[in-house]
């Protein structure tokens, strides 16, 4: 069994393109909501997706959602696999067929997809190639580029943490270089707050906030400044 696990808070502008591509492709979408006041629900509900509803902040959210769904009733297995999505990404062409080959072939490791930022030009083009360079030498995904987990394994390493910041550093450090694999299929991120705050800006700007992150800061304090 797969399922989908989508954080949101006001993500209605997003969300319904995530849903749509994820169809019939998926068992399971649990959306797990942080309290929106938009029409983000009535899309979920629309899908027939489960709701997870709580307090927000993605690392209480992705926590809150794996612990829900059809399942939760009944007991999970040791074949159920979760897939955690951030509500404004699109999977590029073969990410149905990229997420069956893992499962199938790479049972105790967990996937992640390739950044793609969903605008043109240089920086855009810059940025992901930073990200390669972060994820190939440092072993680093970022929540944006989804997570495709077996349960127990998720279960193994103690999950997400309840942070607001870093929730998705801190799994994939616990899990450690030999148990993650990049998918061969690319993961659409919006490039709303790259265009709104200059990719260098931002660029500079988290480098710096994973610097003091993994120097001892913690997240709650370093989740201020990203909001800026």
């Amino acid at each position: 069994m797969l399922s989908v696990i989508i954080p949101t808070l006001n993500a209605e502008t997003h969300l319904p393109a995530l849903l749509a591509q994820l169809g019939k492709q998926v068992d399971e979408i649990v959306i797990t909501d942080g309290g929106s006041t938009d029409g983000t629900l009535a899309t979920a509900l629309a899908a027939n997706a489960r709701i997870a509803m709580g307090c927000k902040g993605r690392g209480w959210q992705l926590a809150r959602g794996a612990k829900w769904g059809a399942k939760w009733v009944t007991g999970f297995t040791s074949d159920d696999w979760l897939l955690f999505l951030h509500a404004d990404t699109r999977l590029g062409d073969g990410w149905a067929e990229e997420i069956q080959q893992h499962i199938k072939y790479f049972p105790d490791k967990a996937g992640y997809f390739r950044f793609k930022l969903s605008a043109d030009g240089f920086w855009p083009r810059w940025t992901e190639l930073w990200v390669r360079l972060r994820c190939a030498f440092a072993a680093l995904p970022y929540g944006d580029q989804g997570l495709l987990i077996r349960r127990d394994v998720y279960e193994a390493v103690g999950g997400y943490p309840d942070w607001l910041l870093f929730e998705d550093v801190q799994i994939v450090r616990t899990l450690g270089r030999r148990r993650l694999r990049a998918l061969s299929a690319d993961a659409l991120t919006s490039a709303e707050r790259y265009e709104k705050q200059g990719y260098v800006r931002r660029g500079l700007g988290n480098v710096a906030l994973l610097f003091r992150f993994l120097m001892g800061a913690k997240p709650d304090t370093l989740n201020t400044t990203y909001n800026k």
